[in-house]
């Protein structure tokens, strides 16, 4: 994949509160992941990887939602982050934050724009 390359996803495939959707990110290394997810109406994407440890959020593919929707979970050390935003709430990392990717919406189509993470 090109690095000037965007990600585009039909808006439909991303629910509210539902799994988040993966994406590999081979400007950061052959194993880096990013995801998007969709919270109070919009996409945010991040990379995947807990700001306390470098490891990936989610212990289930896209589960990255706590019980109650309202904060994204580390399943390896339990930090809650904002997911409008990334802020580590709670955890060995408050007050860090995910790495954000740029993320648009319009005419029904997510576009992840993977050329501006480095």
């Amino acid at each position: 994949m090109n690095e000037n390359e965007n990600i585009v996803l039909e808006s439909a495939d991303l629910q509210e509160g539902g799994k988040g959707i993966r994406f590999n990110l081979p400007t950061l290394g052959e194993h880096v992941t990013g995801f998007v997810i969709r919270f109070k109406g919009k996409p945010y994407a991040y990379v995947n990887q807990c700001a306390h440890v470098s490891v990936e959020l989610d212990w289930e593919e896209g589960a990255f939602f706590s019980a109650q929707q309202d904060y994204l979970i580390c399943a390896t050390h339990g930090a809650h982050y904002r997911p409008d935003n990334g802020f580590c709430v709670m955890g060995p990392c408050k007050g860090k934050s995910l790495k954000p990717i740029e993320v648009t919406e319009q005419n029904k189509k997510i576009k992840i724009h993977i050329a501006t993470v480095k």
